[in-house]
């Protein structure tokens, strides 16, 4: 590669970076003053003071950018999983069941207004309600491990697939936003009477 390429090359790494950096900034400004789902992408472009083309060369959707948005928080989240895991092996299943409900729940609670933007992407359109995001899938993985040993000695087929789905379904930014808003119950009654439902 000569010089000039060479030299072009990084200067299009950097413009990419800085673009990005600044979609980044102006997405979080913008979902501090409004609800993420009242934003559009074409704000973002403006925001960011880039073409809507460039935001959309970068993220194809608002949920993609929601989930760069996060992703680092969403790798703290699996490490304190990992960490409550291994710090509460001896806790039986449901107990560990409970702890990693009450963190996901914490999660959802400081990073709401994100969380929805993803979920919001996903189930659109409704003939790819089947993708999720990785949080999904290892959350899914995660729940299906921990009712798979609370039911190791049952004889009756296991459910534990489609209990893990209601489950995450339960925990979906609709349904939880519903109990929180409309119902009234604390982030702690929630996780109580999902523990009571998968559980006891």
């Amino acid at each position: 590669m000569t010089e000039e390429k060479l030299t072009n090359t990084r200067l299009e790494r950097r413009d990419a970076a800085e673009n990005r950096q600044r979609i980044l900034e102006a997405a979080l400004k913008l979902f501090d003053q409004y609800d993420v789902e009242l934003v559009s992408m074409n704000q973002i472009a403006k925001e960011a003071d880039i073409g809507a083309g460039t935001l959309y060369r970068r993220y194809r959707n608002k949920g993609e950018l929601c989930l760069d948005l996060i992703k680092d928080n969403v790798v703290i989240f699996f490490d304190n999983m990992e960490n409550y895991l291994l710090d509460n092996q001896t806790a039986t299943p449901a107990e560990r069941l409970k702890g990693i409900i009450d963190l996901f729940i914490q999660f959802r609670e400081s990073k709401a207004q994100l969380l929805k933007g993803v979920e919001d992407s996903e189930a659109s359109p409704p003939s790819k309600s089947g993708t999720h995001s990785p949080l999904h899938d290892q959350l899914h993985q995660q729940f299906v491990k921990l009712f798979n040993e609370m039911n190791s000695t049952s004889n009756k087929p296991s459910t534990n697939i489609f209990k893990a789905d209601i489950l995450l379904a339960a925990l979906k930014s609709d349904s939880y936003l519903f109990q929180r808003e409309v119902r009234g119950y604390s982030p702690e009654d929630i996780a109580e009477a999902l523990y009571e439902m998968f559980v006891l």
